[in-house]
This record gives C-alpha cells, sequence and structure tokens, in this order.
C-alpha cells in the first residue's frame, strides 16, 4: 500500500516534523511505501506530486490548521487527523487504513 501524508500544526515547527517521522516510522514498520509533505513556518517540503496522488491508496492529513492546495487529494481516500494524534497513534492510524482498505 502508498500511504501519502500532509502535516501541519498552528506553530509550524516540531509537532509537523514529528508527526511526519511518525507516520514515516509506522508505515515502514508495516511495510508500506509511505510520503509525507510538511508545510510548516519554512513553507512546503517533500512536496506530493500529482505521480504520487496518481499511485496512491490514500492521504492522511492533519486538521489543526488548513492545508495547502488540498484540492490535489480530492480523488484519494482521506483520513484526517489531530496533530497530536499523527504524533502519538500513528501505529494505530495506520492499522486503521490497513482494515479500511482490506475491506474495499
Amino acid at each position: 500500500m502508498k500511504v501519502l501524508a500532509v502535516t501541519a500544526c498552528p506553530s509550524g515547527v516540531a509537532h509537523t516534523y514529528m508527526a511526519a517521522e511518525a507516520i514515516a516510522k509506522a508505515c515502514k514498520e508495516k511495510g508500506h511505501e509511505c510520503k509525507v509533505e510538511t508545510q510548516g513556518s519554512i513553507g512546503i517540503e517533500n512536496a506530493i506530486t500529482e505521480e504520487d496522488v496518481a499511485s496512491a491508496d490514500c492521504i492522511i492529513l492533519t486538521t489543526d490548521m488548513p492545508i495547502k492546495n488540498v484540492e490535489r487529494f480530492e480523488k484519494l481516500p482521506k483520513v484526517k487527523v489531530k496533530i497530536g494524534d499523527a504524533v502519538k497513534k500513528s501505529p494505530a492510524i495506520i492499522a486503521k487504513i490497513e482494515k479500511a482498505m482490506a475491506s474495499r
């Protein structure tokens, strides 16, 4: 499975990157491909491309602040989570996605 994610937090610093790392780690542990775009105080890093979207199974979006260019993902199944949950509960989020994808 290929998971995309976009993380952003109101301060645009620590939690943005902590969430990105936690999601990537949880995906890797389950053997899934993952790409995480961060939208922090220094702008967008590791930008998700059209090719990434075309080959992805779903996207995780943090909801603590608006995600820039979110319309790019309108055709993908979305999982919306608080930034704190992405940091603390990424393995459970990935398990929930796996279950949902298996029933499709």
